[in-house]
């Protein structure tokens, strides 16, 4: 078998079968099927397109480049979620303590942020003490025991999908259907959850601009899952504008907090209860969505889901009265607030622009090298369709550089769009595709 009759095949728009596809990825793995030639490849599957069973042989020749978790040690039936990611998307730490208070085991793997998007291990990393640098045997013990842990991506899973995004991320062939799709289910088939919910997020400040490419993609992610074995379903979920109010490590930190105590706000809860209310019928604890729902609900009422999160930092080596106390989390040294210029109601706020806002003042990384600043970030204290006057405080910026303060609050002022008229309500659920 040779690399250049498989381009020369996909060149033609023939499918590629399941040994030859294993081929090219074992072989591009070891070294010994050179960039150029898999960059030829990359080129020719983004003009001839893959197939469904050309994509799922790709997604699972991934999966099996590197380690693949045996979860089997924990008991009942293990969910995962996965977010295409957004700005101000704290989910996971208000979703996973809600489900694991209801006994249901989510047994997760998380990366840190790149650009303006932030990582879940950033935001833990917020209390001192936390560490997502589990064995495997630990991690296995820790979902057991507490119901719920977050570790960090080992080096080993899905290393072909690594080699390969980097390459695709140079040579113009990253936006392929099929590719996307393979390399975040590459990753989330190997971390080995029995049922995933994916976060596929849609506008501004989302990877899908469109509605339409939001549902392409999750259809294409769902149809690999289920193909793998794995029950799948996906939320279709509005990114025009941050989630939540806050953006920034230990600021999102706090909102999360103040969820798990019945006061998140309502655009946020409201796509943690639809991913929620799905992995709860996943793990067959209810038999109709409403139940579902209800019983997610039950945990924040209860506080459950609270003392699961505390329990949970301490059981990774954090400080759990940094959850009872959030006051205590460290602060930004300069607060500066973003002043209304025009009388109207908030019509838009650009997520990117808010997300690059907090980047620039130390929140997100540039590159995977860079130092973040956990303390730094931006308060919304206006959301779309908000009635505004002149001189109120549309955000609040979070910084510790004066210059870098100015520069995200330019930034803020040209993300927020103000018109006369009141705006229609936007939901956050556009749909959900099983």
């Amino acid at each position: 078998m040779r690399m250049y009759d498989l381009i020369n095949k996909k060149k033609k728009g023939e499918a590629l079968t399941k040994e030859e596809i294993e081929f090219m990825i074992t072989g591009f793995t070891n070294g010994e099927i050179p960039d150029y030639q898999m960059s030829a490849m990359m080129m020719a599957i983004c003009f001839q397109g893959m197939n469904d069973e050309e994509t799922l042989n790709l997604t699972l020749a991934m999966r099996d480049s590197g380690d693949v978790l045996d979860l089997s040690a924990i008991e009942g039936i293990k969910v995962d979620k996965h977010s295409t990611g957004g700005v101000g998307d704290k989910t996971s730490l208000v979703l996973a303590p809600m489900v694991a208070a209801l006994g249901i085991p989510v047994a997760k793997m998380s990366g840190r942020g790149l650009g303006h998007t932030g990582g879940t291990i950033d935001k833990l990393e917020c209390f001192p003490g936390f560490s997502t640098s589990l064995t495997e045997e630990q991690f296995y013990q820790n979902v057991n025991q507490v119901k719920m842990a977050i570790m960090g991506q080992t080096a080993n899973l899905a290393p072909a999908d690594k080699k390969l995004y980097a390459l695709r991320d140079v040579t113009a062939t990253v936006d392929q259907l099929s590719l996307i799709a393979s390399s975040i289910m590459s990753k989330k088939l190997a971390a080995g959850a029995d049922a995933i919910v994916l976060d596929v997020k849609t506008g501004n400040g989302a990877f899908m601009k469109t509605e339409e490419d939001a549902v392409a993609l999750a259809k294409e992610m769902v149809k690999i899952g289920k193909n793998a074995g794995k029950k799948m379903a996906a939320v279709i979920t509005d990114m025009d504008q941050p989630l939540g109010n806050a953006v920034g490590n230990v600021l999102e930190v706090k909102e999360a907090i103040l969820a798990l105590n019945g006061l998140g706000p309502k655009d946020f809860m409201d796509v943690v209860y639809a991913l929620g209310t799905q992995m709860v019928l996943f793990a067959e604890k209810a038999k109709t969505e409403e139940e579902a729902r209800a019983m997610l609900e039950e945990t924040i009422k209860n506080k459950t889901a609270l003392d699961k999160f505390a329990e949970f930092v301490e059981a990774q080596g954090g400080e759990k009265r940094f959850v009872y106390q959030p006051e205590i989390l460290p602060r930004a040294g300069i607060v500066m607030e973003v002043i209304n210029t025009e009388e109207g109601y908030v019509s838009k706020i650009k997520a990117e622009e808010i997300g690059l806002a907090s980047l620039v003042l130390g929140g997100g990384r540039a590159t995977k090298d860079s130092k973040i600043d956990l303390t730094v970030g931006v308060l919304l204290n206006k959301k779309r369709g908000d009635k505004v006057k002149m001189g109120d405080v549309l955000a609040t910026i979070f910084a510790n550089d004066m210059e870098k303060a100015k520069e995200a609050y330019a930034k803020i002022v040209c993300a927020y769009e103000v018109q006369q008229e009141e705006p229609n309500p936007v939901p956050m659920i556009k749909g959900i595709l099983k």
